[in-house]
């Protein structure tokens, strides 16, 4: 059974057996690329997702794409030369917002993030955000304001503030330059929606155009698609307040009791020690990892070397070596494939999903994987199948060399040819270095009685 932090009760929990689950995760908001450390968010719900299914359990995901709000003022500040050639082209805030929905599934691809059942699109489920949003205004949790715009009304929920600590009685007002919004009645109210003349705007029942508050997306996407009894909620942990706090008080309010079991929440990743973020030129892609030579699943391997609720401080030299530790196993698995095959090693897989059941420490179980590809005393073959075998929740594709002919690096042959020379003229200091060449290559030498083999 699996056992995981729930950030509102602020201690570890059982996830309910039962033979289906729903878990609610919240998507990207497309108005540019998604970096690593956005990444790192939605493998943690990947990796809830395939230790519930390899327990039996059917799962239902929805992760809803977030394509209007804050985008429209957002988009202008987005990957600046592609917005920029858009609007030259005459492509709306929509059709940038699309070729970045691209990308973010491209990289969710590259990282073998299995795809939600449900990823609905905010601007195509405007008509449920409205009816939320009605519905709240009946039930006296919301109000509207002369110029049309929504607003919730933070006093009606009692018990806002479970998730974070922020409560509602300790929240001072936001210092903005042009002080606490005067239409709201209680300086921590929020909107559900905003009155706009821009180019995403709806006519809503209460009067004029305007567009939805990001924070009722997720009400309303969540309960349309997955109801009003949630299992499990994954994010960010920089979403825990407001958005999740305020998506807490919404659904609540509009169900009258309790919609979300669990809240999960993924930490911050830092790169080379800084946070990520465009503001501070610190921001690592996918395609930049793939431009480096890396391979993107040695992205997903190092993200797991951590737990997934602590601080992880990424840099080139821990994909580097992901990367070279995934190459490797790759390399064992097709060499392993070639001996007979043998059961499981029952110990090294109940250690490995032990970790797993144990709120997803995917470094125990990384470690039990080492230690088995390093004990002589286990057979090839089970080795093989215990390999394959967690690899089903481990995602790395560890069985892609199998029966794949070596070619080497263009290049390597003739370093290979000049190292043999070398040793046989027992010039041991230019074997050294060609091997060190090779290395660079990604060419691993060893030498034997018979001579020099590689990997």
């Amino acid at each position: 059974m699996l056992r995981i932090y729930d950030t509102r009760t602020r201690q570890v929990e059982d996830i309910p057996q039962a033979r289906a689950l729903r878990m609610y995760t919240c998507g990207p908001t497309v108005y540019r690329y998604a970096h690593v450390g956005n990444l790192r968010s939605y493998l943690l719900s990947d990796l809830i997702r395939r230790i519930l299914e390899r327990q039996r359990v059917r799962m239902v995901v929805c992760q809803n794409i977030t394509d209007v709000g804050h985008l429209v003022d957002d988009a202008e500040v987005g990957e600046d030369k592609i917005v920029a050639q858009a609007r030259e082209e005459g492509r709306s805030t929509l059709d940038i917002a699309r070729f970045y929905e691209d990308a973010f599934r491209r990289d969710t691809a590259a990282l073998n993030l299995r795809p939600p059942e449900h990823t609905p699109r905010a601007t195509e489920a405007i008509d449920l955000m409205i009816e939320l949003i009605a519905k709240l205004i009946e039930k006296g949790h919301a109000y509207t304001v002369p110029d049309g715009s929504v607003f919730f009304a933070a006093e009606t929920f009692p018990s806002y503030g479970e998730i974070s600590g922020n409560r509602l009685d300790a929240l001072k007002p936001g210092h903005r330059v042009e002080g606490v919004d005067p239409r709201k009645r209680f300086h921590a109210d929020w909107a559900l929606w905003k009155h706009s003349h821009r180019e995403l705007a709806w006519v809503t029942p209460w009067g004029g155009r305007g567009f939805p508050g990001w924070h009722v997306e997720c009400s309303a996407m969540s309960l349309r698609y997955l109801g009003e009894h949630i299992d499990i909620h994954t994010g960010g942990i920089d979403l825990r307040f407001p958005h999740h706090e305020d998506e807490r008080a919404q659904s609540d309010s509009a169900a009258g009791h309790e919609v979300v079991r669990r809240w999960v929440h993924g930490e911050h990743l830092l790169f080379d020690g800084r946070k990520m973020a465009k503001s501070t030129g610190n921001v690592v892609l996918l395609a930049d990892v793939a431009d480096e030579g890396l391979d993107p699943l040695a992205v997903r391997l190092a993200f797991m070397e951590h737990r997934y609720r602590h601080q992880m401080n990424l840099t080139w030299d821990t994909l580097r070596a992901a990367d070279r530790t995934l190459r490797r196993w790759r390399a064992r698995v097709a060499e392993w494939a070639e001996s007979p095959s043998a059961p499981l090693d029952q110990t090294a897989v109940r250690q490995a999903e032990a970790a797993f059941d144990d709120d997803i420490d995917t470094p125990a179980a990384l470690r039990v994987l080492r230690e088995l590809e390093r004990d002589e005393s286990v057979a090839p073959g089970s080795k093989f199948e215990s390999f394959l075998h967690l690899d089903h929740v481990l995602g790395l594709d560890l069985s892609s060399e199998i029966g794949r002919v070596r070619v080497l690096p263009a290049g390597a042959a003739e370093l290979l040819e000049q190292r043999a020379r070398a040793r046989q003229e027992c010039d041991w200091a230019v074997a050294d270095r060609l091997r060190d060449d090779l290395a660079a290559l990604g060419v691993k030498v060893a030498d034997t009685p018979d001579g020099q083999t590689w990997t």
